[in-house]
């Protein structure tokens, strides 16, 4: 057993391939793509892998993986939690 804080959620890793093949595990959607950006959400945060020629060789949204073939440059995550930026939120900081 695991010390992973994150009980019920799928694991995620990522593994590239001398920048041309990544293979991802933990995905539960893929929001958009094209051949410069994949745009994927994971339990971790959203993650926006960037390049060129990007083309998606494998997706199971059952087992959670995903597949990217292109010249990969970029992994980025974003924390996908909402900001609050309103009057009340400023007064108790």
């Amino acid at each position: 057993m695991t010390d992973d804080k994150r009980t019920g959620l799928l694991p995620h890793n990522c593994i590239l391939e001398d920048r041309k093949k990544l293979s991802i595990s933990g995905v539960n959607d893929v929001g958009s793509f094209d051949e410069q950006t994949i745009v994927a959400a994971t339990d971790c945060g959203e993650l926006t892998i960037r390049g060129e020629k990007l083309h998606i060789t494998k997706l199971s949204l059952e087992v959670g993986e995903l597949c990217i073939e292109g010249k990969i440059s970029t992994l980025q995550y974003t924390d996908v939690t909402v900001k609050s930026t309103g009057f009340l939120s400023r007064v108790f900081r």
